[in-house]
């Protein structure tokens, strides 16, 4: 199947925008991108015309949860069931906010992916790493709950899993690998909405994130790794981790460590600013160290774009219901959230497209770049979002998805 996609603005992913341009699928890959005036001729083709074009994006840091509560001690508490049936009105959520692809970095996701690749639902590409690694006591513990409690949950397919020790450590990594995750994800310093740990805190011994890193790399994958406190990134920087998801207290020395590593920064301003929007809704402990942690992180992502520091968009969006904060729907408020930082919208868009792919490191697919041979995976736009970068946050203006070259989304009538 051959379609044609004709826009007055073409905004390619990476590089400059292209005035009247047109995108050419053919199957499942994109045959041309580029001026309308020069693409072949394809007179069998279905012809689409939109305001603007562009990469499917991507979420380089969501959880499919089906959360309904800021209370992660609700998790274990819910049918794995019945978190899952709202997940499939997440997914479809993601795919009409123009996102087709997801790295997941702890959820039921994982559990998703073949249902999606079958067609049994509609669903964005989920690259997951199955359960977050935690140590005992550190961010993904449940405070609240008896430890065995916690224990047996991650054992179970739960979202956390705790361990202690190299040897447990490389063993957990070993579960996840065994589940096919992508990319393995850590806890490498404490947290806002856990209880008792601090975010500036480092969790995982300097030799527990070398384990998992050697236990993910031999199988080609990468390590993300949950940071806010400056130890704790440093230690994931040096222990080889590819990703460094938040950043909040990341300072000069820490910037320079990961331009020079290759290091990519996943800021996810989202969280933030939903649960500040909503601030009723979260425990004292979480509020104050929201409020406490905010600004400083805002800054961080300043520094880090300064520094060279390569920067991806993630949201941290976990929650299920469009009522809920921080809920799937509402990704693409993390582009304008980046502009107001000092991005321009066409780097806020690379963020969100051409730069995700490269947070799943050997993993990734040819994705988030309108070029010949990329997964056809496509938004269109009734306004330009490089004149107004809001309206990649307002589905209502993304009048097409289309992912592997099917739409998916088709708001034209």
């Amino acid at each position: 199947m051959k379609q044609r996609i004709e826009a007055e603005q073409l905004i390619p992913g990476t590089g400059r925008p292209v005035a009247n341009g047109a995108v050419i699928v053919e199957d499942d890959r994109i045959a041309y991108a580029g001026p309308a005036a020069d693409a072949p001729a394809s007179p069998d083709a279905t012809v689409v015309r939109a305001r603007a074009v562009m990469p499917g994006m991507w979420d380089a840091h969501g959880h499919f949860m089906g959360l309904r509560s800021t209370d992660f001690t609700f998790l274990p508490q819910e049918p794995i069931a019945l978190r899952a049936a709202r997940i499939t009105t997440d997914l479809r959520r993601a795919l009409d906010a123009g996102f087709t692809s997801v790295r997941e970095t702890g959820g039921l996701g994982i559990h998703f992916v073949q249902a999606i690749e079958e067609g049994s639902v509609e669903g964005p590409n989920i690259y997951a790493a199955g359960t977050t690694l935690s140590t005992t006591g550190g961010h993904a513990d449940l405070h609240g709950l008896p430890r065995s409690w916690v224990v047996d949950f991650g054992h179970m397919g739960g979202e956390f899993r705790l361990c202690d020790g190299p040897s447990e450590c490389a063993r957990a990594a070993r579960e996840q690998l065994r589940r096919n995750a992508k990319l393995i994800k850590v806890c490498a310093s404490g947290g806002v909405l856990s209880d008792v740990d601090h975010p500036i805190h480092q969790q995982f011994t300097n030799a527990e994130l070398r384990a998992i890193v050697e236990v993910a790399g031999m199988a080609d994958r990468v390590v993300a790794a949950h940071c806010h406190g400056k130890p704790g990134i440093m230690a994931a920087l040096e222990a080889g981790a590819k990703t460094i998801e938040h950043g909040s207290f990341l300072d000069e020395e820490a910037a320079v460590a990961m331009r020079e590593s290759g290091a990519i920064l996943v800021p996810t301003r989202t969280i933030f600013a939903e649960l500040l929007d909503q601030g009723h809704m979260l425990p004292d402990y979480a509020l104050k160290k929201l409020q406490a942690t905010v600004d400083r992180h805002g800054e961080a992502i300043i520094l880090a774009r300064e520094a060279g520091v390569t920067i991806a968009a993630g949201t941290d969006v976990a929650m299920s219901g469009t009522d809920m904060p921080d809920s799937w729907g509402k990704n693409g408020r993390e582009l304008e959230l980046l502009v107001k930082l000092g991005f321009d919208p066409l780097e806020a868009i690379e963020a969100a497209t051409a730069l995700g792919p490269t947070t799943l490191g050997p993993q990734a697919p040819r994705s988030g770049v309108l070029a010949e041979g990329y997964d056809a995976d496509i938004l269109t736009l009734d306004v330009d979002p490089l004149a107004d970068i809001s309206a990649l946050a307002q589905p209502e203006h993304i009048t097409g998805v289309w992912k592997a070259g099917r739409r998916v989304k088709n708001l034209e009538g």
